[in-house]
């Protein structure tokens, strides 16, 4: 999974460092929503505001973990 959301991701905001120490850092709003729309069509979950957090947004596994999460609770 985390190989196919970093594909993903880096498609959709080739701009972004996804292997950077602090992600969050890395990452404006749009940044942040496009992350949330990839991959709530990729796999059929849906985030809200209160998942936009630092920690959601750490680093890649921190994303990948969020988004194992939200597929074990939907």
């Amino acid at each position: 999974m985390k190989e196919r959301i970093l594909e993903l991701l880096t498609e959709a905001l080739p701009a972004v460092d996804f292997e950077a120490d602090f992600l969050f850092g890395e990452l404006d709003s749009l940044g942040i929503v496009t992350i949330f729309v990839v991959l709530a069509k990729e796999y059929n979950v849906s985030f809200d505001a209160l998942d936009a957090t630092p920690k959601n947004f750490r680093s890649l596994d921190s994303i990948v973990k969020m988004v194992e999460q939200k597929k074990a609770n939907a």
